[in-house]
């Protein structure tokens, strides 16, 4: 996405964000309740349209493109909340997402075996309805979900706000596993410690304009300073005025690549390679 100004009626919340995520890669934007996180993920799914700019989808515009087109063309949501329903069981959500999805293109894709595979403890709750699970199934269900819409770019707001330790831990472990597997993710988070665990790449964003972090964070003490100016690029921080803006947009394939130590699952092999 390239100088993106989105907002509500007369009231802008985006100003001038550049962005970009690579296929294999996640890319974490931390801010503070209000930054403007929520909106930036749902102008990038088609929920919100933008007032200027460009958004690109592995070299394709999709800027006036509705939600549901962009579903199609490979864009899952996951959004803050979880936003299961309560009375539907986990099967018959997976069911749900499943007969909606076009299908991959390639390969054999994302199926609701492979996704319970992959996701062992949804598998052992599959009759339990949506209010019968804990934060964190929840969480899982909806990435799941997320993923039988064959998605190219994930889209994760504030994936592990709520959840007990352990539980978020699973969900990180998870993101990771995604990206290794190829996904172009684009995770939101109010805290540095997420993003410390599994990003490629930071962009601080505060009040709307987005700032991206330098390279060799290491820790969550150093992207905390990013977020401490109340301007974004101010003396002190680490944000440097300007985002990524790598070409071909989100989810294309000039990524930086896994970071090293994360291993290639090989459930990875069987799944369509984003084009």
């Amino acid at each position: 996405m390239t100088g993106v100004r989105a907002g509500y009626g007369a009231g802008p919340v985006l100003h001038e964000v550049d962005l970009a995520v690579g296929a294999g890669t996640v890319h974490a934007v931390v801010g503070h309740n209000g930054a403007g996180k929520t909106t930036l993920v749902h102008t990038v799914a088609g929920l919100l349209r933008p007032s200027a700019g460009q958004i690109r989808l592995a070299g394709r515009e999709i800027t006036a493109m509705p939600a549901h087109r962009r579903a199609r063309a490979g864009i899952g949501l996951v959004p803050q909340g979880r936003r299961v329903w309560s009375t539907l069981t986990v099967s018959e959500h997976l069911a749900l997402a499943y007969r909606r999805s076009a299908g991959p293109t390639t390969g054999p894709g994302w199926t609701p075996a492979r996704v319970l595979e992959l996701l062992p403890r949804l598998a052992a709750r599959s009759r339990h309805r949506g209010s019968q699970l804990s934060g964190g199934e929840q969480q899982m269900l909806a990435i799941a979900r997320a993923l039988l819409g064959h998605p190219r770019l994930l889209l994760l707001d504030e994936p592990t706000e709520g959840l007990a330790p352990v539980l978020a831990g699973q969900v990180r472990d998870l993101i990771g596993q995604l990206a290794v597997a190829g996904l172009a993710i684009l995770l939101t988070a109010p805290h540095p410690e997420l993003p410390v665990a599994v990003a490629d790449r930071f962009t601080v964003l505060t009040a709307g304009r987005a700032a991206s972090v330098a390279a060799g964070v290491t820790g969550p003490d150093q992207l905390r300073a990013a977020l401490a100016p109340a301007v974004p690029g101010a003396p002190g921080g680490l944000g440097a005025p300007g985002g990524l803006g790598a070409p071909g947009g989100l989810g294309a394939p000039e990524g930086l690549g896994p970071p090293a130590g994360r291993d290639r699952p090989k459930w990875a092999d069987t799944l369509p390679v984003a084009r």
